[in-house]
């Protein structure tokens, strides 16, 4: 089983340190596969356009920089560490109201993709772009800005675009997702050190970013884990 953690913010979003310290501190504390997903918000309303203007979103020019350095320190914690780093975006649509707000994660997004517009079209063009799809922080959260309900609200109407949801996020757990016999993982939401001992998810797949995804898809041979500070030292 791999240690992974598919939901981690840099300092290209709104994560406070910068990708290689990021690539370090997981490294050193034995996680087997993370992810990088920073934000990606929508530009069509106000909330969006902050975010923009205070440098909490990629854009399509920081893209570039983004995507490069992720393949530089892939090869840099494959090498150092055994662990592979995937690529990704946390697709953001934030609104005032909690029941229209939608964050998305597409792991393995190869290109810059907006936020804007339809959030079930945005879901239509991650599976089209082969990426897998991730709800994120689905229901009710103690972080009361994280509170994003559009896709659990709607969980009927698009549970066949939704490739995984997660049970866990940061500190809280979601048992309504278990419930519903929704497909799920678990992850830190990681921004600042702190967040590091917070939900995971052990994944059995091929230790491969091609057989990482593939499992995903599958969403079989899944759990869930708190990492504390004693287990990580015991697993660096």
């Amino acid at each position: 089983m791999l240690l992974c953690d598919f939901h981690v913010h840099t300092t290209y979003s709104d994560g406070a340190l910068p990708l290689p310290e990021v690539v370090d501190l997981f490294g050193r504390s034995g996680h087997d596969v993370i992810a990088i997903t920073d934000h990606i918000v929508n530009r069509d309303n106000g909330l969006g356009r902050i975010a923009h203007a205070i440098r909490r979103s990629l854009d399509p020019e920081s893209w570039k920089r983004y995507r490069d350095e992720i393949a530089r320190e892939a090869d840099r914690a494959w090498r150092s560490y055994g662990m592979l780093v995937l690529p990704g975006a946390e697709l953001t649509r934030n609104t005032i109201n909690r029941d229209t707000s939608v964050h998305v994660l597409a792991l393995g997004l190869a290109e810059f993709m907006p936020a804007d517009g339809d959030p079930i079209e945005m879901l239509k063009e991650v599976r089209a772009r082969g990426a897998v799809s991730v709800a994120c922080h689905p229901h009710e959260m103690s972080e009361f800005y994280a509170n994003t309900w559009y896709l659990w609200n709607r969980r009927r109407i698009v549970e066949k675009l939704v490739d995984l949801w997660e049970v866990g996020c940061r500190w809280d757990l979601f048992p309504v997702v278990s419930r519903e016999r929704l497909p799920h993982l678990a992850n830190s939401d990681f921004h600042r050190p702190e967040h590091l001992y917070a939900w995971k998810t052990l994944l059995r797949a091929e230790k491969s970013v091609a057989g990482v995804l593939a499992a995903l898809r599958r969403a079989t041979g899944i759990g869930v884990m708190r990492l504390t500070p004693d287990a990580a030292a015991a697993s660096a």
